[in-house]
């Protein structure tokens, strides 16, 4: 099952007791606010993984980065240590001012890639 769309909206998903048993992948926008709506749903479902957001991922797809409005400095403490490591670099500009790769933008080869090795 696949959940599309609604970003911050994933507080609606916090009431269903029951994806506490699956296994929950997000994958999101990669940009400061991509990593605080993960951070959001790991404070329901802490076992949630991410999918393609990753800085191998951001720089493969630089010719289709666009920039963030409003970048977040919040304080994402749900993180994984490589989620977090990018979520500051993106904080602090290292890939330039703004830096954000939209879900849809990234390719479909690197998708169907993503999701075989996540199914192995």
């Amino acid at each position: 099952m696949v959940i599309f769309g609604g970003g911050y909206a994933v507080q609606i998903l916090e009431s269903l007791d029951w994806l506490a048993s699956l296994d929950l992948v997000y994958w999101g926008d990669l940009d400061t606010h991509g990593f605080a709506i993960l951070n959001r749903l790991r404070h329901r479902f802490p076992h949630a993984r991410s999918l393609l957001m990753d800085s191998d991922t951001l720089l493969a797809h630089q010719t289709q980065w666009v920039t963030e409005p409003t970048p977040t400095a919040a304080v994402l403490s749900l993180l994984t240590p490589d989620e977090q490591d990018l979520f500051a670099a993106l904080g602090a500009g290292v890939f330039g001012p703004a830096v954000r790769l939209e879900q849809e933008r990234i390719s479909f080869g690197a998708i169907a890639e993503a999701l075989a090795d996540s199914a192995e």
